[in-house]
């Protein structure tokens, strides 16, 4: 009897352990490094295939995008700079990366998701009112000032919003090369196709003629 419950244990143990390891952002690496090689043809799992490490040279490991402020001239007022796989080659495999965000007084870095990563927002200069919704609809916010963090759970609807007077900086980090973003606004109302106008009327509440004004703020 001891023997049996000792197996089923074992069993729950090594299931729980392997359901750990499968929710991982990104899987482990297999080497040293995998610079991306974004010319090589064949099946693309996780990851980009890897370029000769014969061909490797010390700019693959160095990414000077973050240095420069970002345009915060648009209708959010508010720039992303990414410093992901496809912009810094050298992330392959690696399971991180970040993103410089620019945002102007009165501007907002607008509600979205990363599907595939926890994001860690620091902030550098100005201020922030940053927060998520929870599952459950829980509301949870913190207005940031310089040298304070926030963490937002992966997939979590959430924003960055600039409550101060002067331009804000942020850098956010993320536990995956390519954690992939949706943006509420522009992923409802400028698909491509679009959604059918009836079908946002009934989910949001409001006349087919709201949508349709909305729509034109962010038609492609």
């Amino acid at each position: 009897m001891e023997l049996r419950c000792a197996a089923h244990f074992f069993v729950l143990f090594l299931s729980f352990t392997l359901l750990l390891a499968s929710t991982r952002a990104d899987p482990h690496p297999l080497q040293d490094f995998c610079v991306a090689d974004f010319g090589a043809t064949g099946v693309v799992v996780n990851g980009f295939p890897c370029k000769p490490a014969s061909n490797v040279t010390s700019d693959d490991f160095f990414f000077a995008g973050l240095s420069n402020e970002g345009n915060t001239s648009n209708i959010f007022g508010s720039s992303v700079t990414p410093a992901n796989v496809l912009s810094f080659a050298g992330l392959n495999t690696l399971g991180v990366s970040m993103n410089r965000v620019d945002v102007a007084p009165g501007g907002v870095n607008p509600p979205h998701s990363h599907p595939r990563a926890t994001e860690l927002i620091i902030l550098l200069k100005g201020q922030l009112l940053v927060g998520f919704v929870s599952t459950n609809n829980q509301f949870f916010s913190k207005v940031l000032n310089p040298g304070e963090m926030f963490v937002v759970p992966k997939g979590l609807i959430h924003f960055q919003y600039n409550v101060g007077k002067k331009k804000a900086l942020a850098i956010t980090t993320f536990d995956s090369q390519l954690p992939g973003v949706v943006i509420a606004s522009t992923t409802l109302f400028g698909s491509t196709p679009t959604i059918p106008d009836d079908v946002l009327a009934k989910a949001f509440q409001v006349d087919q003629k709201v949508v349709t004004a909305i729509k034109s703020k962010f038609a492609n």
